[in-house]
């Protein structure tokens, strides 16, 4: 009975002294295998879409992941990895990188921008666009030497700085007038009608539809004569945000527009134009439109329609947050089955916008489109007419099949 006790307990101080020599030679094994990593750059621009590999110039084996890094805030960052070398040795490795952000705001600002006597300074500054990739609240300012006490044109400029002191300035002149005078920014754009029927006739074929969307504006609508005089799909307002934080507007043509459109078969999307101004927000937006929709056949996308640009600043969202919002909408429709689409303009989709994964609704008013990305819809004009709609002009948009 000892001599098997014996002999256990010197197999089991063998198995154990394996190991532990085992371990010690894989240990001695890594410490002393060549590590050999070379990095293309150690400088990272924010929000770039890169991989671990991407960043690696040269290496003695092969990763054994591609990890996706992490690049939305901007500082120092350690990356832990391993690889096997070229002796088929796996090794644990640790580089350092660094996330900038060499980005300036963007600001847009006309030449020439006229004030009354007496206007404020801050609220001059808040009427200009500036906004920033990564800041939420870039700093704008206007500088220079000027009265808005005394009547007078001054050359001032406007610059805009974010937390990584990136700059953007644009020279204009400024304005300072009597309140009497009529404001030079107040203008009238009276543009020529176009006509549905010759949309049909130029951009018909066998790839597309030609279509409309609409709110109240566009009153009380004939969807009989609507539907004859060639439209083939429409998307309509629900609703809109009432001011940053508040309650949201339901279209007041909303539930007559989108029963009229019902019965008479023609397709339906539907849009919200968004005051959000946070991920909860936009969340809260897609949930109060999706209570209003799920009764009615909604057979195109939800569409996420974001247009605060000329008060930008109040709503303390960077380039980068702006974008969230807009997927924590998609998301949020995505989840009870429907198709999300982002609206926007050529000029914000190419300069504001990251991009997503998701249809995309371009508005450019022109004959032939230049954005170079893709898209879904193009809303051509804003200035269309459409029999059986008589109230007001009608925004016409080209489908893509």
């Amino acid at each position: 009975m000892k001599k098997n006790i014996l002999i256990i307990g010197i197999a089991i101080l063998l198995v154990i002294s394996f190991f532990i020599g085992y371990k010690f030679y894989k240990y001695y094994q890594v410490k002393n295998e060549k590590k050999v990593v070379e990095l293309k750059t150690e400088e990272i621009e924010v929000f770039t879409d890169v991989n671990l590999k991407d960043l690696i110039k040269n290496i003695n084996g092969k990763l054994i992941e591609n990890k996706k890094i992490d690049t939305t805030k901007i500082g120092k960052k350690a990356i832990d990895f391993e690889y096997i070398t070229n002796n088929n040795i796996i090794v644990p490795y640790s580089i350092t990188i660094t996330i900038v952000d060499k980005t300036p705001p963007i600001i847009y600002q006309p030449s020439k921008y006229t004030v009354t006597l007496g206007s404020k300074k801050a609220d001059i500054e808040k009427s200009f666009f500036c906004g920033d990739n990564y800041d939420d609240n870039p700093k704008c300012e206007l500088k220079g030497n000027y009265n808005l006490n005394e009547i007078g044109e001054y050359k001032v400029t406007f610059q805009g700085t974010d937390s990584s002191n990136n700059k953007t300035e644009h020279t204009f002149l400024l304005k300072v007038e009597e309140p009497s005078k009529k404001n030079s920014n107040d203008y009238t754009n009276k543009q020529k009608i176009t006509k549905f029927e010759d949309i049909i006739k130029k951009y018909k074929n066998n790839h597309t539809k030609i279509g409309i969307d609409i709110s109240h504006w566009q009153g009380d609508i004939n969807f009989e004569k609507v539907k004859k005089s060639g439209v083939e799909f429409v998307y309509i307002r629900v609703g809109r945000g009432n001011g940053i934080e508040q309650d949201f507007v339901l279209d007041d043509k909303f539930d007559q527009n989108i029963k009229g459109f019902n019965k008479v078969g023609i397709p339906v999307g539907v849009y919200f134009y968004s005051n959000a101004n946070s991920n909860k927000m936009a969340k809260k937006e897609a949930k109060w439109l999706l209570s209003k929709i799920k009764k009615y056949k909604v057979d195109l996308e939800v569409v996420y329609d974001w247009e605060n640009w000329d008060e930008y600043q109040e709503f303390n969202l960077s380039f980068y947050n702006l974008t969230e919002t807009y997927k924590a909408f998609q998301k949020t429709v995505e989840q009870e089955g429907y198709k999300s689409m982002l609206y926007s303009s050529k000029n914000y989709l190419e300069n504001i916008w990251y991009p997503v994964n998701s249809n995309i609704w371009l508005a450019h008013y022109t004959e032939q489109t230049n954005y170079e990305g893709k898209y879904n819809v193009w809303q051509i004009c804003n200035n269309g007419r459409v029999e059986g709609i008589e109230d007001n002009e009608v925004d016409i948009d080209i489908l893509y099949k």
